[in-house]
This record gives C-alpha cells, sequence and structure tokens, in this order.
C-alpha cells in the first residue's frame, strides 16, 4: 500500500533545525484575521525568544495586525527565508499555530520580556518604552516544519 501521509517521525536533527529555526529568527511572517472582514492579512514582524524559548514580538498597538490580535487571538507564524542560491523550497522553513497574548506593561512578566528582547535586539532601545509598543507572546499550539524537499514534520506542543 502506498503510504500518503508526508510527515516524518521527528528525530534529534530535526528537533535541532527546528530550534534553530526559532532562535536564529530574527523577524516572521504574521498571519491574522482582519476583525472587519476575516480575511486573512499577512504582516512582518520582529521576532525574539523569550528565556524558555518561546517566541514573541514587540509590536505597535496602531498596527493593524496588533487590532487584529484583539479581535481574535488566533495567529500563525511563518519562520524562515530562503537562502541567495537555490530553490526557495528546498530551504526549511517553520509555520506555527499560536494564540497571541498581549503582555500588560508594568508587570514582572512585562520587565523580563524587556530584559530579554533588549539583550537579543539592542537597537529597539529606541522605541521599546513608546506608549503605544507592547509585547505579546505567541502561545504555540502546534505548527508544521518543513525541513526543506521531501522533508515534512507535524508538531505537537512538546515538539517545540
Amino acid at each position: 500500500m502506498t503510504k500518503t501521509d508526508p510527515f516524518q517521525p521527528m528525530d534529534a536533527t530535526t528537533r535541532a533545525q527546528l530550534n534553530d529555526l526559532i532562535t536564529d529568527a530574527t523577524f516572521a511572517a504574521l498571519a491574522v484575521l482582519r476583525p472587519d472582514s476575516l480575511l486573512p492579512s499577512v504582516s512582518r514582524i520582529a521576532l525574539a525568544t523569550d528565556d524558555a524559548g518561546r517566541p514573541v514580538s514587540l509590536i505597535s498597538t496602531l498596527a493593524d495586525h496588533t487590532q487584529a490580535l484583539r479581535a481574535n487571538s488566533s495567529c500563525a507564524l511563518l519562520i524562515g527565508e530562503p537562502a541567495d542560491k537555490g530553490d526557495p523550497l528546498t530551504h526549511p522553513r517553520l509555520t506555527l499555530h499560536a494564540i497571541a497574548r498581549l503582555v500588560p506593561k508594568e508587570t514582572p512578566e512585562h520587565n523580563r520580556l524587556r530584559a530579554r528582547y533588549l539583550s537579543l535586539r539592542p537597537k529597539a532601545k529606541l522605541y521599546v518604552d513608546f506608549a503605544d509598543f507592547s509585547f505579546v507572546h505567541f502561545d504555540v499550539q502546534d505548527g508544521v516544519l518543513n525541513g526543506g524537499f521531501g522533508k515534512a514534520y507535524r508538531l505537537a506542543p512538546d515538539d517545540l
């Protein structure tokens, strides 16, 4: 019988690739649903990780994607970019399905994220304390890792 499920089991090499994609990423594509029409919308955002390696970002409350997340916190992140050469489909990329959680200012979590974020993205010091900026924590529910042509993995929360 022919196998129709394209997903492979996770192994140590795949877990390392997954970890590298998340920790090395400086940006991601954020997919949200527009609150006025429920049409999808995609924005490029800066990306970092918290102390546990979970994805976070610093976003402006003025941005359309922030308004969309306030209306519906379900979202997706696409991490990974093709290299300068070769077929873009042979390069690894990671889709994370998540629930976005805006972190209130002047909380211990905000202070921890601020310190961590600035250690990873020092140029953000220029705007991190602007009134319209806040941190968002992406609580990953599951994901899909495409490690290159013919290398697909379905991820459970404990894989991340």
